[in-house]
């Protein structure tokens, strides 16, 4: 188990390359690009054309871990789940990033932006909103507001915060919280075993820069958001988070 796991119930690196243009769709070249991620990784055998047109190749979903490569109308996207280790992620998402270009026609003018992700999933039975309230802080300003002799209970609470890495603000990193609690469940008390989710993602946009490959850029990525996360998410956030959930 890589070190990430620790706390969450999942973790998962994912790679979305975000094109300007659409990508290919037509059988051959489709399915000699997934022929070839294949060979990679031979548990990628479960294809499938969805109703909105992406077409996805991907491994067991019960298995520990999961992989998944999907080509949509203007996103090239590779996911691995729980990965043995980071390396086992990376290889996935190097191969992906190194063979695309050619067997897709994606050029680096054609390129949007490169996001890097690391993510984590909570597994909650309860309001997920007071959790995170509780787990981070909502900082004085809006702890003002439950402080009102009306205010009940937190409905939805989704910090998000993006900073460029450089001058030109073409390298950005994002860290959001996502929550999955409805008025409803609260309403009623009724919880499923939903999951709140924290991502780190890494964003690259090209236009005017950078002058990198795909797979270069993805390398500095990563090591920005390994960097990141042991710095301050996984001390700041992810602990604090797990703390609060197993301590209810």
């Amino acid at each position: 188990m890589n070190r990430y796991n620790r706390d969450a119930d999942d973790f998962y690196v994912n790679v979305n390359l975000n094109t300007e243009m659409e990508l290919p769709s037509n059988r051959d070249t489709v399915l000699h690009f997934f022929e070839q991620m294949r060979k990679g990784f031979p548990e990628l055998r479960d294809f499938q054309s969805r109703e909105n047109g992406d077409l996805v190749l991907e491994s067991d979903k019960d298995a520990e871990t999961h992989r998944s490569i999907s080509i949509e109308a203007r996103r090239l996207a590779s996911g691995c789940t729980n990965p043995e280790q980071l390396s086992d992620a990376y290889r996935q998402h190097e191969l992906l990033l190194d063979i695309a270009p050619h067997l897709l026609s994606i050029s680096l003018l054609d390129c949007e932006a490169l996001d890097v992700t690391f993510g984590f999933d909570f597994t909650y039975d309860g309001n997920h909103d007071e959790v995170v309230a509780e787990a981070l802080g909502m900082g004085s300003a809006f702890e003002g507001l439950l402080e009102t002799p009306l205010s009940k209970k937190v409905v939805n609470f989704e910090p998000s915060l993006t900073v460029a890495l450089d001058e030109s603000c073409q390298l950005q990193a994002r860290l959001s919280v996502e929550t999955r609690t409805s008025a409803y469940q609260l309403r009623t008390g009724e919880f499923g075993d939903d999951q709140i989710s924290l991502y780190l993602t890494i964003r690259q946009y090209w236009g005017n820069g950078p002058d990198l490959s795909f797979l270069e850029s993805f390398r500095r990525q990563r090591e920005i958001g390994e960097d990141i996360l042991q710095r301050s998410v996984i001390p700041r956030v992810v602990r604090p988070l797990a703390q609060v959930i197993a301590s209810r």
